[in-house]
C-alpha cells in the first residue's frame, strides 16, 4: 500500500519540482494563469466529479454532517493553534481547514476501498470545496460577501452537479468527458504554480511548512476524525473514509487562494509541499487502522 500511496504523490512532486525549476530561473507571472484556473478548471473538475456518479444525497446526510464537523473543527483549532504561537490565523488555518481531499483523495478512496467508496469521498470533496469557496475565500478577504457566494464558478458547479446526480440526469458522455478533461488541467497547473512560488520561499518559511503542514494537518484531522465518529453513526466504509479524509494533507488550492488575496504564499507553499510529503507517513498509518 506504501508503494501505491507513492505512485499517487509522485507526479505531485514532479510536477511541483519542474515549477520550482522554472520559477528559480524566469519567475514567471501566473496571477493569470492562477485566476483561469479558480474560475474555468477548477469548477470544471468539481462538476465532473459530482456528475459522474449518480448517488442518493439522502443517503449521505450522517456523513454530510460528519465532514461539516470535520472541516470546522480543525479551522476552530488551527485558529487556536495560530493565536497560541503568534502566527496570522489567515496563513495558518486553510492550509488546516481544507486538506487535499480531491486530487488525492479521490483516487485514494478508490484505491483503498474500491469504486463503492467514490460515491462517499465525492461527498466529503463536495462539503470541503463549498466551506473552503465561501467561508475560506471570506477569512481571506471579509470583503467577500458570503450572501454572494453563490456566484463563485466553484459554489455554480458543486449545485449544477449535484443536480445531475440528485435527477440521475445523463450529460452527453463527449460532453462531461471534455468536461473533465477540461477539468484535469487544474492539477497540474496548481502544481505547477506551487513549485514557482516555492522557488521565492525563504529557508524561514521551513518551521511553519513542517509545523502547520506537516504535522498539525493529519494530526489534528485524525484526532477529530475519531472524535467525530464517538457521536455520529456511520456505516464501515464511511467511517474508514472519515479517518483517511482526517489524515489528508494540505490542499494545493489553498496556495492559489493565499497567491490570489497575498496573504503570505510563500509558507502557504511550504506547509503544501511538506505536508503531502508528510502523507507519505501518516496517510499509511490511517489506512493501516481502517484496513483489514
Amino acid at each position: 500500500m506504501l508503494i501505491r500511496i507513492v505512485e499517487i504523490l509522485f507526479p505531485l512532486f514532479s510536477i511541483t519540482a519542474l515549477g520550482y525549476f522554472v520559477g528559480r530561473r524566469v519567475k514567471p507571472d501566473l496571477s493569470h494563469a492562477n485566476k483561469l484556473n479558480m474560475d474555468v478548471f477548477v469548477p470544471a473538475l468539481v462538476f465532473a466529479a459530482l456528475a459522474n456518479k449518480a448517488f442518493d444525497i439522502g443517503a449521505f446526510l450522517p456523513l454530510i454532517g460528519a465532514a461539516t464537523l470535520m472541516v470546522v473543527g480543525t479551522g476552530l483549532a488551527a485558529w487556536a493553534l495560530a493565536r497560541a504561537i503568534g502566527i496570522d490565523p489567515k496563513t495558518l488555518v486553510p492550509p488546516i481547514m481544507f486538506n487535499n481531499c480531491g486530487n488525492l483523495g479521490l483516487p485514494l478512496a478508490v484505491l483503498a476501498f474500491g469504486e463503492a467508496a467514490l460515491a462517499p469521498m465525492v461527498v466529503l470533496f463536495m462539503v470541503s470545496n463549498l466551506i473552503h469557496f465561501s467561508f475560506g475565500a471570506w477569512l481571506l478577504d471579509h470583503r467577500v460577501r458570503l450572501l454572494t457566494v453563490w456566484k463563485v464558478p466553484s459554489v455554480v458547479a458543486t449545485f449544477l452537479g449535484l443536480a445531475v446526480s440528485l435527477t440521475h440526469f445523463e450529460v452527453w458522455p463527449p460532453l462531461l468527458t471534455a468536461i473533465r478533461m477540461l477539468g484535469e488541467i487544474s492539477i497540474p497547473l496548481m502544481l505547477f504554480g506551487l513549485g514557482v512560488r516555492l522557488a521565492d520561499s525563504r529557508i524561514s518559511a521551513l518551521g511553519i511548512g513542517v509545523l502547520g503542514g506537516g504535522l498539525a494537518r493529519p494530526l489534528i484531522g485524525l484526532a477529530l476524525a475519531w472524535a467525530v465518529l464517538q457521536v455520529i453513526e456511520l456505516p464501515q466504509r464511511e467511517q474508514a473514509l472519515v479517518l483517511v479524509f482526517g489524515a489528508l494533507p494540505p490542499a494545493v488550492l489553498n496556495f492559489m487562494f493565499a497567491e490570489r488575496y497575498q496573504q503570505e504564499p510563500g509558507k502557504v507553499a511550504s506547509m503544501v509541499l511538506i505536508g503531502n510529503l508528510a502523507a507519505v507517513v501518516f496517510l499509511p498509518l490511517a489506512l493501516a487502522l481502517v484496513l483489514d
